[in-house]
């Protein structure tokens, strides 16, 4: 298995975790409110992650500060359209409205750094979506002020992904270290948010304090620092393309859990997201691209 093959492998398991985020969120937000979730995700994340990694750590140097926070900016608002967007639109939407990094990435790629999608990437990215909305859209769409809002997601997580995959590849950045310390920025920020627009409080029962502690050590923690660390091996792109996955795996865990029942084309759109994902890894001739287009 080769670096990127690895890295797309990492990138698949941190979308697994963000899928069962969904549940988890739920059940958290009925004893805590959003941005005081949000504030606890990442600051235990940031002390569990920093108690662990502190030798390397204490030696971060300014460029590697830097980035974090400039990539901690972009994450603060990912979390801030989630929280308020998804509150005032139907799930299905806001499933399909955040999702859209996938589109959002290569776009803003095209539009600030000249790179123009490959053959097969742009195959992909259009299957991908297709399969996406079947997976979450209701038969009519009718936009709401939530919509509106949580199209702030993808635009702020594909300025991250893009900000991540420069950062990797600067020298004297430690990506350990830049993936720590974004989560203190992210922290203190919406903890400070959440002390002026809420009353926060810690949640009552022990399944929302485990709920909780899983979303701030799996789902925030790791899966960020991993992000971090694994994106110099593939481009932002791709990772765009593979965290798509992420509405198929809250829509099993929610089966699971929630005993909740899709439609059948969902399960048409699951199918079609997975082999975009599968194309994407595998080289198609015909598909490849005979320009200095920068590949997949």
């Amino acid at each position: 298995m080769n670096k990127q093959k690895r890295a797309d492998l990492l990138f698949l398991i941190i979308t697994g975790f963000w899928g069962a985020s969904y549940y988890l969120t739920d059940l958290c937000m009925k004893e805590m409110p959003p941005m005081f979730l949000n504030a606890f995700r990442f600051i235990s994340a940031f002390l569990i992650l920093g108690i662990v990694f502190f030798k390397k750590i204490v030696k971060v140097n300014l460029i590697t500060i830097k980035y974090s926070i400039l990539i901690g900016i972009a994450l603060t608002g990912t979390y801030i359209f989630y929280a308020y967007g998804i509150s005032e639109t139907s799930l299905s939407n806001a499933a399909f409205i955040c999702a859209l990094p996938v589109a959002v990435t290569p776009l803003l790629e095209f539009l600030f750094k000249g790179i123009r999608p490959s053959k097969k990437l742009f195959a992909c990215l259009v299957l991908c979506t297709f399969g996406l909305a079947l997976l979450t859209l209701s038969d009519t769409l009718k936009p709401e002020l939530g919509d509106i809002i949580c199209l702030g997601v993808p635009l702020c997580y594909a300025i991250d992904l893009i900000i991540t995959e420069k950062a990797v590849k600067t020298d004297g950045v430690d990506a350990l270290s830049m993936g720590v310390f974004e989560l203190a920025f992210v922290g203190v920020v919406t903890l400070i948010l959440s002390l002026i627009i809420e009353e926060p409080h810690f949640p009552n029962s022990a399944s929302v304090w485990t709920a909780a502690l899983f979303l701030g050590l799996f789902c925030t923690g790791i899966a960020f620092v991993v992000q971090a660390i694994q994106q110099k091996y593939t481009t932002a792109s791709h990772v765009g393309l593979i965290f798509t996955l992420e509405p198929v795996f809250a829509s099993v865990i929610a089966f699971i859990f929630a005993n909740e029942i899709l439609r059948p084309r969902s399960y048409v759109g699951m199918f079609l997201m997975i082999v975009s994902l599968v194309l994407m890894e595998v080289d198609i001739p015909f598909l490849k691209s005979k320009s200095k287009d920068v590949q997949d």
